[in-house]
């Protein structure tokens, strides 16, 4: 998916959310354990009750990954149903890779080919050649993350580095990268506060925000300080939407929650016309 058929959804849908799929088992309702693929069948549950509300889904691996290979079927199967039934629906897999070059690329041919996403999370710690070769394909987007909305973030991403903090330095090198046009990065919203420099060094990515909702962050302080002419805002809500009613009822109670956050969304890009 193209960035300008992205923006074309989200003025369509009225909606730039993303829902992040983090499917557990011992969260889900009781009755889908009975099921032959439990985490499938309420990942599809979840994408039919609201795909008309968002423009993006996000499964993080590490729900798939601590399943075995059932996990990583019902992974196959969920994104397989997302492409097959939803295709204008942005994909990105949570998987927050970063590694060698050799090895990037075979991470990258994982997740855009066989898997067929459209974009991933890295880390990019390691640095170029780590992440250029996810940007070598075409029509594929690379989401950096920049400043995350963790406690551990000051740790590092915070840090002054020659007279400027980490992440900054992250967002400037990354804009000299190969195919850079095809990056996005993460910024936490609890981080709302930076989003004003960030949006100097980059003023034209879109940005995938996550922490709105169960973390605290503020969908009107991510808005004000972070939206672009082009919109440029993911924001993901996960477990505010898919856990938003634990009964037979939760595919509904998800579609209620995302409806409450897409209208505000709505009244956001009214303000942005």
């Amino acid at each position: 998916m193209t960035t300008e058929a992205l923006v074309a959804q989200i003025l369509l849908k009225k909606s730039f959310l993303c829902i992040g799929l983090d499917t557990d088992l011992e969260k889900i309702p009781p009755h889908l354990l009975e099921k032959e693929d439990p985490i499938f069948e309420f990942n599809k549950d979840i994408i039919d009750a609201t795909h008309h509300l968002c423009v993006a889904y996000k499964p993080n691996m590490a729900f798939y990954e601590a399943y075995g290979l059932k996990g990583w079927r019902a992974l196959e199967k969920t994104i397989n149903y997302l492409n097959s039934k939803h295709p204008e629906i942005f994909t990105i897999a949570d998987a927050k890779r970063g590694d060698i070059g050799n090895t990037s690329t075979r991470y990258a041919k994982a997740f855009f080919e066989d898997l067929e996403f459209d974009s991933i999370t890295i880390a990019p710690y390691m640095g170029k050649d780590s992440v250029e070769p996810f940007l070598a394909f075409k029509d594929k987007h690379t989401i950096l993350l920049a400043l995350t909305s963790n406690v551990g973030a000051f740790d590092f991403q915070t840090k002054k580095v020659n007279g400027q903090e980490l992440y900054q330095e992250v967002l400037r090198t990354s804009q000299t990268y190969k195919n850079a046009e095809n990056l996005m990065y993460v910024v936490g919203a609890t981080k709302a506060e930076y989003l004003t420099e960030i949006r100097k060094i980059v003023p034209n990515n879109f940005l995938l925000v996550p922490g709105v909702g169960a973390q605290g962050g503020s969908l009107e302080d991510v808005c004000q300080y972070g939206m672009t002419s082009n919109v440029g805002l993911l924001i993901n809500s996960s477990r505010g939407i898919i856990y938003a009613s634990k009964g037979a009822d939760f595919a509904e109670g998800a579609a209620e929650s995302a409806k409450r956050i897409q209208v505000k969304m709505s009244g956001a890009l009214e303000n942005l016309n």
